[in-house]
């Protein structure tokens, strides 16, 4: 097989106020013609300037010091390398000979202009293409990428998409001219699952339509294992092994791959196994304290609904109702960790703000006890409710926009201890002992958000999150954001303060990895509705429901003998009308939680309960 692009000792280096720092070391590798290889690597291993490079899109502080990239698509080769980087040579391919798909698309997709106007773009630039025929071959490219209604996606706005139209739409943007190379920059890391799982199996279909080769940056080995061909590993800006996939995820040859794949929440964890981190921290773990004993659940939530009115987006329509959560009931046990998970939308983030009172629900109730009994959290008020706010934190999904950039990480940290009374001198002593329970050195407390990487950030958010001595965390996402390994460190240390801390969690995710890896029990939830629950042996030894069982098939595995199978990979399976008897829901039909096994509860439709009865 011929190399489409030839990438041979490539060093790329960045311009600091320290001085010179080289991103990338000499890197040499080939993407063959109609093949997907899989550069693989931690934050910061220097696979998106690989990218960047090759597209001649880098940074004003970068440059290429050295190295060639030879591109033949189709009209002789030609050094990317050597081209001007505003250039008419560089512009010709830039879109339509090499096409890029980028991680966010929400901040890649102008929410100015229609998503028919922003993939016709590069048709009108490239070929001249008139509105008609641009707006034709759009919806030919959004059907061909899955759009439901391509021409009424034509006049749709971004933020009127779900995350995964929204990728489906960069995908449909970026292959519009046909290009030979597709370079995907973590193009599934913010979805769900599933929609993972069906942009996964798009990309491989439109390889096989159109013979193009796909650059898959990615931290993730269960996408690698299920979608990539070959494999290249970059630690530190230089490649450290490279191969055929099957040779490298069966038989690891670098270290730091190994590590890589230990660091992966598996299903088949043995009871008590832990993450493997590649770098474990150096966390100071507070002796272990004995829990509050308490009378029931730390948190019971029951039967609570939320409906949001929405915009009908024309004079005189009436507004449309969304039932977000429809009589959810949860139950927390104290020191324990319950598991939501669910798709996008499902209702997961909305019943957290509930529990946060960020959002009063419209029916049922939230009950907390903090060790003086059960209290209706929504019924709060004075004492009581700032006891409440005490009491029960959040950890965001994402660390860095919940850290304000204009505060040291002393003052984030400070900040609610100040709120809630703390004297001076017990806030200066509550710091340095929460840095160091997080694993971060004392000099971070005096340095700004902007200085810390992903992880170290998490780190901060969780540390703020303990500084009042909680006795309940909300965590949303906590780790969705982090590559693997530090991935790994961040559940090990949350398992490690929850066992000397005595807290509960209550941890809210797509990744059902890692809610096997930190849950004690679990609820899935789908269309607003649990539609099974059970602790976490039972759920994933035997998954009941259609949807549960839909979204463990959806996850890619790092294991190659655990292939996806793509061909059940629909959005079928969140469809209540097409599951199958018991399970079938009627529009609007709430159904009944019916109990299968002790601790094991499963959603049946109102028919399969009038023949039970």
């Amino acid at each position: 097989m011929s190399a489409l692009l030839s990438i041979r000792d490539l060093a790329v280096a960045f311009r600091t106020e320290t001085g010179r720092f080289e991103a990338l070391h000499g890197l040499s590798l080939d993407i063959p013609r109609g093949r997907t290889l899989a550069l693989v690597g931690e934050s910061g291993s220097g696979k998106s300037v690989t990218a960047q490079a090759i597209l001649r899109i880098l940074p004003r502080s970068a440059e290429i010091t050295r190295g060639q990239m030879l591109f033949d698509g189709g009209e002789g080769p030609v050094d990317l390398a050597r081209l001007p980087e505003d250039g008419s040579a560089i512009r010709a391919i830039r879109g339509q000979r090499i096409a890029m798909i980028f991680q966010e698309p929400m901040t890649c997709l102008s929410p100015l202009h229609t998503v028919g106007d922003q993939i016709g773009e590069a048709l009108r630039i490239h070929t001249g293409a008139d509105r008609r025929e641009a707006d034709a071959r759009t919806m030919e490219a959004l059907a061909r990428v899955g759009f439901p209604d391509p021409e009424r996606a034509l006049r749709t706005y971004p933020f009127e998409l779900s995350g995964g139209l929204r990728q489906r739409a960069m995908i449909a943007m970026a292959l519009i001219m046909r290009p030979a190379l597709l370079v995907a920059d973590e193009p599934t890391t913010a979805l769900d699952v599933t929609t993972q799982a069906q942009i996964l199996a798009l990309l491989g279909r439109l390889q096989d339509e159109t013979g193009m080769a796909i650059l898959l940056i990615t931290h993730d080995l269960g996408v690698v294992a299920n979608i990539a061909h070959d494999v290249a590993v970059l630690y530190r800006g230089r490649l450290v092994e490279s191969g055929p996939k099957a040779e490298v995820m069966r038989r690891p040859g670098h270290a730091y791959l190994k590590a890589l794949i230990e660091a992966v929440p598996r299903f088949d964890m043995a009871p008590g196994e832990r993450l493997t981190p590649i770098r474990p921290a150096r966390a100071t773990i507070p002796p272990a304290r004995e829990a509050p004993r308490l009378s029931g659940p730390v948190l019971r939530v029951e039967g609570i609904s939320k409906a949001f009115t929405l915009r009908a987006g024309r004079l005189f329509a009436k507004p449309r109702i969304v039932q977000a959560v429809s009589d959810v009931s949860l139950t927390l046990e104290g020191g324990r960790t319950l598991g939501l998970v669910g798709e996008s939308g499902s209702g997961k983030t909305t019943v957290s703000k509930m529990i946060m009172r960020a959002l009063p629900p419209d029916t049922g109730r939230i009950l907390f006890d903090g060790g003086a009994g059960p209290q209706d959290v929504h019924g709060l008020s004075g004492d009581a409710l700032f006891a409440y706010r005490r009491n029960v934190q959040f950890v965001f999904q994402d660390p860095y926009a919940s850290l304000d950039p204009r505060m040291t990480v002393r003052q984030i940290l400070a900040e609610p201890m100040e709120i809630h009374g703390v004297p001076q001198a017990a806030r200066r002593e509550r710091c340095r002992e929460l840095i160091a329970m997080v694993g971060l050195e004392a000099s971070a407390l005096s340095r700004y958000p902007h200085a810390f990487s992903g992880g170290q950030r998490q780190r901060i958010g969780i540390a703020r999150a303990l500084s009042l001595e909680p006795k309940l965390l909300v965590l949303d996402e906590p780790v969705s954001a982090l590559d693997v390994s530090v991935q790994a460190q961040i559940l090990n240390l949350l398992k490690d303060l929850q066992a000397a801390l005595g807290l509960s969690y209550l941890i809210v995710s797509h990744n059902l990895a890692v809610v096997d890896y930190m849950a004690d029990t679990i609820s899935v939830m789908c269309r607003g509705r649990i539609v099974e629950e059970a602790d976490r042996a039972a759920l994933f030894r035997r998954p009941v429901h259609p949807y549960t069982q839909a979204l463990l098939a959806a996850v890619p595995d790092p294991s190659l003998d655990h292939p996806l199978d793509f061909a059940k990979v629909t959005g079928e399976a969140s469809d209540p009308a097409r599951w199958p008897e018991p399970f079938r829901l009627a529009p609007e039909e709430a159904g009944t939680m019916v109990e299968i096994e002790a601790g094991h509860r499963v959603r049946h439709g109102a028919l399969a309960t009038q023949k039970a009865a």
